[in-house]
């Protein structure tokens, strides 16, 4: 009888193991392009042929151009034969969620990327995801490392109007007020905010992700020669940080007005991995403008993440315990460490 059942486990174990073995997974992101969204698509491409070359599981990539585009892809495979599929998706819009259901009805596990839609995020195995209040929290922090103090002007250049936006707001007040943490540590007791001292925060709207508003944007601001005065300034993106660069290196603000502001040793801190951005940072290009700010810092935002989602799947598929609410925490990337990350 002992025989029979150490048999029978060890069958068992062996159809198990099979079965993971012949796991497919199916990567779904944004059409590999330029910009955060596009490179998502190259970094899943990577990890793919990783997985593919490590021979346990079979992976592949399918990118699609649109939300739609992206809902039927999925339907097409869960049409077909879903015994072996596991998906990892990087949903486009709010509309995937209604195909996000369709692979949980078919009982097909999935890991959701970055755009976690609240609704069907129970059914995840995990929701890999960067920490959007911790953009804020962390270039607070590198500000008041650099000599912040309570009430001085801060001007945001936010990135649009959405809850991502808004995250980032909040997370940048947060530090300063002692009611969120960075790296373990709080801001020290006194330099902390009162909420009239946050009035000193100036907000610039929406731009929309865009350099070239945001350039536009900070000539205007220049505009205005008392403005000069202004030191610390919070770029939501690496994007919208290159576009007061270039405002900068350009001929839209007056000479005597940028004098001024350089003379006043700024300091610039964007997010999300731009290699644009880390090439300033290298110490490759804009020196003669990053050599008179007080320091420059990107916020790590990356679309490598999609590679932690699709490990967060081969460690679901190895029967390891595996996050649902994945959040990848923030770090600050500067001239001392730049070259320890991964850029796009």
């Amino acid at each position: 009888m002992k025989k029979f059942l150490l048999a029978l486990v060890l069958v068992m174990a062996m159809f198990v193991s099979a079965e993971a073995a012949g796991k497919h997974i199916v990567v779904l992101t944004n059409t590999e392009d330029h910009g955060w969204t596009g490179s998502v698509a190259t970094f899943a491409k990577q990890k793919v042929e990783e997985v593919n070359k490590e021979g346990k599981y079979t992976a592949e990539l399918i990118t699609a151009s649109s939300a739609f585009d992206q809902i039927t892809k999925v339907e097409d495979l869960l049409a077909g034969n879903t015994s072996n599929l596991a998906i990892v998706i990087q949903p486009l819009d709010d509309t995937v969620q209604s195909v996000i259901q369709q692979i949980v009805d078919a009982g097909v596990p999935y890991v959701a990327f970055d755009r976690i839609i609240d609704s069907v995020a129970h059914t995840a195995v995990s929701n890999v995801k960067g920490d959007n209040e911790g953009i804020g929290v962390a270039a607070a922090a590198y500000f008041v490392s650099l000599g912040m103090k309570p009430g001085d002007a801060v001007y945001v250049y936010e990135g649009d109007t959405s809850s991502v936006t808004t995250l980032r707001d909040n997370g940048f007040t947060k530090y300063l007020t002692g009611d969120a943490e960075f790296e373990g540590k709080k801001i020290p007791d006194n330099l902390k905010w009162s909420n009239d001292e946050l009035k000193n925060i100036t907000y610039s709207g929406a731009m929309n992700w865009s350099r070239s508003d945001t350039k536009t944007s900070f000539e205007s601001l220049m505009g205005d020669a008392s403005n000069a005065k202004i030191k610390w300034f919070y770029a939501e993106d690496d994007e919208l940080a290159m576009g007061m660069l270039e405002a900068l290196n350009g001929g839209g603000i007056d000479d005597t007005t940028k004098g001024v502001f350089l003379g006043n040793a700024p300091a610039i801190t964007g997010c999300g991995g731009l290699d644009e951005y880390y090439a300033v940072l290298r110490g490759e290009t804009y020196q003669n403008i990053a050599k008179q700010c007080a320091g420059l810092c990107s916020v790590t935002y990356s679309p490598a993440m999609i590679q932690t989602a699709i490990q967060d799947m081969v460690d679901y598929l190895n029967g390891d315990n595996v996050t649902q609410d994945h959040v990848i925490a923030c770090e600050n990337v500067t001239a001392e460490n730049v070259r320890s990350y991964p850029s796009f």
